[in-house]
């Protein structure tokens, strides 16, 4: 059962989430949650829809969240970190959902790939997109994440059957959805203060990277751009245009949320999210 009611009876936060809008059927939470922002809504403001239509996902992608089976949410935030610092807040929450559907699960056994998808069983499982919105005289307004988690879906359209998966296709187990988005919401709030706190990953990076899917892996880099060259650790301010796929090692994450390989010419990199899309070598992870 999903309900603002059910999701709060669950609930133990300070501020994530104490403010839920449910909606039967929406277009976009996303949307929704942007539109109660510019009314003033209160950092920490959640959207969730049982059933969502035109929701969406990176790179202009759609996310089905057909009624009964998902969960498609939006939270609003009035993040205290600079603007450049706001692409980690989808690591953030990739961790925490991760998190969270250990505690749903009552199992270890979420993965995550860098930077946005959470993996269950080798298949996807959770999307993430994170918008911000400036001030028109500058500043930050406000920044929404938007979480679809595939829960208990069976079927998938025919064009991510091959990548996509759900809780209970990958494991067996129904979870009940108003649990799941509580436990995500707890999740968050603790791991969102460690990183504004320090404005940075380092609170958050080993519990990121011991669930990093592709860590210690090769891995191909897909459509890159201009990425950071790092040597012995340290940043060089020379940068340059990648103009073919490249297949490299997964390092692990920097403390700013980046993602390190090492190239066959043993050169560490640094990429960064936006960027590129890292994919397996044979496939999805």
């Amino acid at each position: 059962m999903l309900s603002s009611e059910m999701i709060a009876g669950q609930l133990n936060t300070k501020w994530a989430a104490r403010r839920i809008v449910y909606k039967d059927v929406t277009g976009s939470t996303n949307n929704d949650a942007r539109e109660l922002s510019k009314e003033g809504a209160e950092n920490g403001t959640l959207v969730v829809a049982d059933k969502q239509e035109t929701g969406r996902g990176s790179n202009g992608r759609g996310w089905e969240t057909p009624a009964g089976t998902n969960i498609a949410m939006s939270l609003v935030l009035r993040p205290g970190v600079g603007i450049e610092r706001i692409p980690m807040l989808t690591l953030v929450m990739g961790l925490s959902v991760a998190e969270g559907i250990e505690l749903a699960l009552d199992e270890a056994s979420c993965r995550i790939k860098w930077p946005n998808d959470v993996v269950l069983g080798g298949r996807k499982v959770c999307g993430i997109l994170t918008e911000l919105h400036l001030k028109p005289e500058g500043g930050i307004d406000d920044a929404i994440i938007g979480v679809g988690i595939n829960v208990n879906m069976v079927d998938f359209p025919d064009e991510i059957k091959e990548v996509a998966g759900s809780l209970l296709t990958q494991t067996g187990v129904r979870v009940d959805r108003s649990t799941l988005v509580a436990r995500v919401m707890e999740r968050f709030e603790e791991n969102y203060e460690k990183f504004e706190s320090t404005g940075d990953m380092s609170l958050l990076k080993d519990r990121y990277e011991a669930r990093l899917v592709n860590k210690g892996q090769r891995v191909m880099i897909l459509d890159t751009r201009k990425v950071a060259v790092v040597a012995s650790r340290k940043a060089v301010d020379e940068k340059f245009r990648q103009t073919k796929d490249v297949q490299c090692q997964c390092l692990g994450i920097t403390e700013l949320g980046a993602l390190m390989v090492r190239m066959d010419s043993g050169e560490i990199r640094e990429i960064n999210s936006g960027e590129v899309s890292v994919r397996g070598i044979y496939g999805y992870v």
